[in-house]
């Protein structure tokens, strides 16, 4: 066996380092029976490495690859050239010539195509197909070595350089081997994927099929056939017109030829041809594991395999167990958090579900997916379920109205108990009797009682577990979450929530109906008691104010001087640092385990890292005077007290009746909407403490060499970890592999509903009455404001004016700290009662949310007009 060229029969998966993606496929796809591969082989990695990186000139100007940005084009234009150009000019080493020629006489005397093969190519997690270069038709051993060369050089394209510099690939990390192969002349080819691309039904095969050779349709020089399969059934064709096509030039490469009429409009494969190369798309996709992009090409009516590779744009799907048909919506966009989970957040939320007895969900792509087929299976509960869900998520309840018209796919729907009614442990009945006594007594006194008894139970739990250690740290946070789930479920707080919903709906809409006020109950519940999220923002002003005392600690924050593992010392050094220190802990002791994603145990808390507040501090006093706060908190409450007495004199006018139950609803609007917010602090403040002793505990872990990092436990879950800390043993690949894959879970853009056959559905909103090419949203705020869009994907990059409408893809309670410096809010996620809505009214900030795509279809600085009453941003000029 040569060191530097393989042949396809001596290649699996194992020598993917070797022979790069493309070579390791095509070696695997040559062992299976009924597969026809064209015979070739692959120069390997080894021989890049020995003539590529091995000279001294080539390997220095690869080094000076390090330092380009993504989006300097020139620049990367320029170093590209270079490195082309010097190794293409590189002679190949003897032995390494030899070993190419006697491999391509083992081919016969044929034409070749030679093809580049990097190793992050065609992987599972990445594709970068089409990075680098292709040759076709290439005849006789000197132009097959010279095109190897070529294929070398390809590895330094500007598209390649930059695809790695955007995916964070190191340029010596990823090396290039390069596959030789037979050609085929085909009278067809095309591609074949074995899930459909556009809906991702893992049932559905999708074919493009054209004349002549492959390389057409991947160029677009010609548009190919469509056709859909499914389970040997012909679901779709789509026949195009076909005028060109590309053919083998008798002296070598290709060449666009003409189709001639009488073929221009006919279907370019069979039905039969059609229903085999389905056959063959599933027996590839059985050997992989997974579905696949085929490439695929037609000699004399027998089909050849030219590669296989991964589709790695699928989001991956919940696995049934029971043949039956399923639909899943993502939790995460009912909680405003739809980035994936780390393996230990995922197990954490699980312990929830664990204790209150509920159906544990399902996990796709590390997030969390419930499936709502026995809701819809029901009857009674549908109904309950698409209200429901509509106050969340108008596209998400959209989405599965479109799935209950699939009459065909209902009919095999799984059924059995649904959740609707599960309110933990206790049932619902216990709650219903709190809620009726709260609305009739409507007591002032009963969320301060809630929020104390919450606050006892914490300040026990900070003493009890800063004293634990090892297996018992673990065995007291499983065991604490039955006071967790007692606490965020206990019927009265339950009860007091959701009166504080029903208050807001009902005077929404008897103002509506009795008076024509659209969104009444937005002025009724500004500065309303006892919202904790609310509070977080404007309690930030407080200490911003402390800050702005001092103008020495000042310049400290905005000059980059403060590191999270040195910030308060760092303040002690400057005038005035005690006092702002004073301050900044107090905040973070009340509001310190929030921060972006919170319901993550894993992510970082504002407590571990205080520089997460600094650039909104320095904004609120950049853009506010001193006494914000207070001024705030009175214009809520005189815009309230306004709104209230002018609704109620104008209902006294026409009905003293109606005037009386609508002012019995504005009072229990402001005495239990602001709960609305808390059990889910309440969760927070538990998470936070027991993230520190699970850090503690990882810590002792690095000290005794079993994980690098403390961070490296995010990685296990909560069991294995407790295993680990319990044995000192670890795998370290684990670890490895896990944060690989989370990586790629992350990049994959989450469906608010997909089926079990892997099927994205996607809601739609009604046209209405909203102006030509405006964005499409629900509106959660009422108001109209114009503005500069200020695009903000993450906390830490904030960095907002006053004026500016955020623009961002979900918030949760973090970020009402950013919503006190702006005057509108856009968002992709959310529903009339998440998070982000309800405090945007608290506020009274015009906000829209549920608006697809925003922040790729908004550009950052755009001035535009956001309509929080109708539901739509419009992009001004």
């Amino acid at each position: 066996m040569s060191a530097y060229v393989l042949g396809f029969h001596e290649i699996d998966k194992t020598q993917l380092p070797l022979v790069g993606g493309k070579g390791a496929n095509l070696g695997e796809l040559s062992a299976i029976d009924g597969v026809r591969v064209p015979d070739g082989f692959c120069v390997t990695t080894a021989a890049y490495r020995a003539v590529v990186e091995g000279d001294p000139t080539v390997s220095a100007l690869i080094d000076g690859l390090a330092g380009l940005r993504a989006d300097d084009r020139p620049a990367i234009a320029a170093a590209g050239t270079r490195l082309r150009t010097a190794i293409e000019a590189l002679a190949v080493p003897a032995e390494i010539e030899r070993d190419i020629v006697s491999h391509l006489a083992e081919l016969g005397d044929v034409p070749c195509a030679v093809r580049s093969s990097a190793t992050a190519e065609d992987l599972p997690s990445s594709s970068f197909a089409g990075q680098q270069d292709t040759y076709l038709n290439v005849r006789g051993p000197e132009s097959v070595v010279h095109n190897v060369r070529r294929c070398w050089a390809s590895l330094f394209t500007d598209r390649a350089v930059a695809y790695r510099i955007r995916s964070g690939f190191d340029h010596r990390a990823v090396q290039v081997s390069v596959v030789v192969q037979r050609m085929v002349f085909p009278e067809a080819a095309g591609i074949m994927f074995t899930a459909d691309p556009v809906t991702s039904n893992r049932r559905v095969v999708s074919i493009d099929a054209g004349y002549g050779l492959g390389e057409a349709l991947v160029s677009g020089l010609v548009n190919a056939d469509t056709y859909r399969v499914r389970a040997g059934r012909i679901i779709d064709k789509v026949v195009s017109t076909q005028t060109m096509e590309l053919r083998a030039s008798a002296g070598g490469g290709t060449e666009e030829r003409r189709v001639e009429a009488a073929r221009q409009n006919a279907q370019t494969l069979a039905d039969e041809q059609i229903l085999q190369l389905e056959t063959l798309g599933r027996r590839i996709e059985a050997h992989f594991g997974r579905p696949q992009d085929i490439e695929w090409a037609m000699d004399d009516g027998v089909f050849h395999v030219l590669q296989s590779r991964p589709i790695t744009t699928l989001y991956p799907v919940p696995v049934p167990d029971d043949g039956k048909n399923h639909v899943y919506i993502s939790y995460g966009h009912r909680q405003m958090m739809t980035d994936a989970f780390t393996p230990l957040g995922l197990s954490f939320f699980l312990l929830l579900d664990e204790w209150l007895g509920r159906p544990k969900m399902d996990v796709a792509g590390n997030r969390f997916y419930k499936d709502m087929s026995h809701e819809l299976a029901s009857t009674w509960a549908r109904p309950i379920t698409l209200k429901s869900l509509g106050q969340v998520d108008v596209l998400m309840a959209n989405a599965l109205r479109t799935v209950l018209s699939r009459k065909d796919f209902i009919r095999s729907l799984a059924h059995g108990k649904t959740s609707v009614l599960n309110f933990g442990k206790g049932g619902p009945l216990p709650m219903a009797r709190q809620y009726l006594k709260l609305s009739r007594e409507d007591d002032p006194r009963v969320v301060p009682e809630l929020i104390a008894q919450n606050e006892a139970s914490v300040a026990r739990l900070r003493e009890t577990i800063a004293g634990k250690s090892g297996d018992e740290v673990f065995a007291f946070i499983i065991e604490d979450h039955r006071e967790l789930t007692d606490i965020m479920f206990e019927p009265r707080s339950v009860a007091a929530a959701f009166l504080g919903i029903q208050s807001v709906n009902w005077v929404n809409k008897h103002m509506n109906a009795w008076l024509g006020v659209k969104n009444a109950a937005d002025a009724v519940g500004q500065s309303a008691d006892h919202n904790v999220v609310a509070a977080m923002g404007l309690d930030l002003l407080h200490v911003s104010d402390v800050v702005r005392q001092y103008p020495d600690v000042v310049d400290h924050l905005g000059e980059g001087g403060a590191e999270r593992d040195t910030f308060f010392s760092g303040l002690s050094e400057r005038d005035g640092g005690d006092a702002v220190r004073q301050a900044i802990e107090e905040y973070l002791h009340k509001y310190g385990m929030h921060c972006q994603g919170d319901i993550d145990l894993t992510r970082t808390r504002w407590s571990e890292d205080p520089t997460l507040l600094v650039p909104l501090i320095l904004g609120n006093i950049k853009n506010f005077a001193p006494g914000e706060r207070e001024r705030r908190i009175e214009q809520g409450r005189a815009e309230a007290e306004r709104t209230m007495n002018d609704l109620l004199a104008n209902l006294r006018s026409r009905s003293k009746r109606k005037a009386k139950k609508a002012a019995r609803q504005m009072s229990l609007v402001r005495h239990f909407i602001g709960y609305r917010e808390y059990s889910k602090h309440a969760c927070l403040q538990r998470y936070g403490l027991y993230k520190q002793a699970l850090m503690g505990e990882a810590r002792k872990l690095v000290a005794q060499g079993v994980i690098k990092d403390p961070e490296d436990a995010y990685f296990l879950s909560l069991e294995e970890f407790r295993e680990v800390v319990n044995t000192g043993r670890l795998d370290y690949a684990v670890i490895t592999e896990r944060r690989e894959a989370h990586e790629s879970y992350q990049k994959l853009t989450p469906p608010r509903v997909i089926t079990s056959e892997g099927e994205v559905i996607n809601g739609e909103y009604d046209a209405g009455s909203r102006p030509e090419g405006a964005l499409a949203g629900i509106p959660v705020s009422s108001g109209v404001v114009e503005g500069r869009a200020r695009v903000v994907l993450s906390m830490e990059d904030a960095e907002v004016e006053e004026g500016d409408i955020l623009v961002t893809v979900f918030t949760d309670p973090s970020w009402s700290a950013l919503f006190v410096s702006v005057k509108g809010v856009v968002m992709e996620v959310g529903g009339v009662m998440t998070h982000g809505a309800v405090i945007a009214r608290e506020y009274g900030l015009p906000a829209v949310v549920g608006v697809e795509g925003a922040t790729e279809r908004i550009q950052d600085g755009r001035l535009i007009r956001l309509n929080g009453s109708e539901g739509y941003v419009e992009l001004l000029s």
